[in-house]
């Protein structure tokens, strides 16, 4: 993480009993603030684009045009000329491969390091933040040519984290069992996010915002408890 560096991570795009984005309109409005144009990618989901235009609608609603990267004959070039991006939730694996086919990782992460971009991803978009998707919950449906992804934060990230039920008599493995399985393989802590929450890095400063909190996960330490406008050092 950078001291110029501005993401807002959020964990998902769409609560119960809310439309698209409803929940986190105004972090996204005083984020984004005197940006005009957003460039969005599509790639996580295969209908592309529905997809746009779906964000479109929503962020014009906000006040913000959307140019989506998919549309553009030139994507290094919109990459480069951007203020903001936003990266949209679905397949993590078919998003990072489709950023790698796209040689597109390495000019948004330069971009942002250097504060020129306002990086804003969700779910999908939140996971390729980090050092790699290791602890996205999709299916490997494609695969990239590697899990390591932007590496904007120095932290892993797990959206739509749910609380283990102990009233429940399935016996599969909980998010939480998963998480630790990954802490024995690796080093790197990971952030969940419960449905509301979200991350705002500026300044070099981390918070976790939004309506929900989340739980922090370190290796060889139990999960320690994260509340809504919580500063996190990582």
């Amino acid at each position: 993480m950078t001291e110029t560096a501005r993401l807002l991570l959020l964990s998902n795009s769409t609560l119960h009993g809310s439309g698209y984005l409803d929940h986190a309109e105004a972090e996204i409005c005083d984020f984004l603030a005197d940006v005009r144009q957003v460039l969005f990618a599509p790639y996580a989901l295969r209908q592309q684009d529905i997809y746009a235009s779906k964000v479109a609608e929503r962020f014009g609603s906000m006040g913000f045009q959307v140019h989506s990267l998919h549309c553009t004959p030139d994507p290094l070039a919109a990459v480069e000329e951007a203020q903001a991006i936003f990266i949209g939730g679905g397949n993590t694996f078919r998003l990072l491969k489709t950023l790698y086919e796209r040689n597109l990782l390495q000019p948004i992460r330069c971009r942002v390091e250097e504060g020129c971009l306002r990086y804003m991803g969700v779910s999908a978009g939140a996971n390729v933040a980090c050092p790699t998707i290791r602890t996205t919950n999709d299916m490997p449906i494609v695969e990239p040519p590697s899990l390591r992804a932007l590496g904007l934060v120095s932290f892993q990230i797990n959206p739509h984290y749910a609380d283990p039920d102990l009233n429940s008599t399935l016996m599969s493995e909980t998010r939480d069992e998963r998480l630790l399985q990954y802490l024995e393989e690796n080093e790197t802590p990971v952030v969940a996010l419960r449905e509301g929450a979200m991350l705002r890095l500026e300044r070099g400063r981390l918070m976790l915002k939004g309506i929900a909190g989340g739980r922090i996960f370190r290796r060889g330490e139990p999960a320690r408890e994260l509340s809504p406008g919580s500063q996190l050092r990582l």
